[in-house]
């Protein structure tokens, strides 16, 4: 199971797939955290504040932008979700109180996510426990140097994950 140094020939990718046992190990560790934490984390809130994770996302995303207003395009984009599933989401927080969604008045072929004042009080509810728990979880168990490379390496990450597949 240890990779070759040799490399397929025209690609530059390793001829051998597989992890060695030290790159599994760690790839593992990386599954469970990646499954574990968002669970543990949309737990919290949902049991402290009865918002889901990605519910939460979107408050505290349209509460940072101008005018706490976002095309529904774009709030999709920051919370990782479809358009299709940010809708029915932003359906139930409009059902609440807590959004409403309006014309652009832009560009009317697009709709907006607006924060209202109840949707404020709701985050501002929610916050100081969610802080909390990502300070216990995460922010604690590091140091601040391991935290900054955590943050440095994951959107190293990402950004692969992003790119276009070549």
């Amino acid at each position: 199971m240890t990779p070759s140094s040799d490399a397929s020939p025209g690609t530059g990718e390793p001829a051998d797939p597989w992890l060695t046992p030290a790159e599994l190990a760690a790839w593992m560790s990386v599954v469970r955290l990646i499954t574990r934490l968002p669970w543990a984390l949309d737990t919290q809130l949902q049991r402290d504040a009865d918002l889901s994770m990605v519910e939460y996302m979107a408050l505290a995303m349209l509460s940072e932008a101008p005018d706490r207003t976002l095309r529904m395009s774009t709030l999709a984009e920051v919370v990782n979700s479809s358009l299709s599933r940010l809708s029915h989401l932003v359906k139930r927080l409009e059902k609440r109180g807590y959004v409403r969604r309006e014309p652009d008045p832009d560009d009317g072929r697009f709709t907006n996510a607006v924060l209202l004042p109840d949707g404020i009080r709701k985050l501002e509810s929610a916050a100081p426990g969610h802080a909390a728990h990502v300070r216990h979880l995460v922010v604690d168990n590091l140091s601040p140097e391991r935290l900054r490379r955590l943050g440095q390496d994951a959107e190293r990450i990402l950004q692969r994950v992003d790119s276009p597949v070549r």
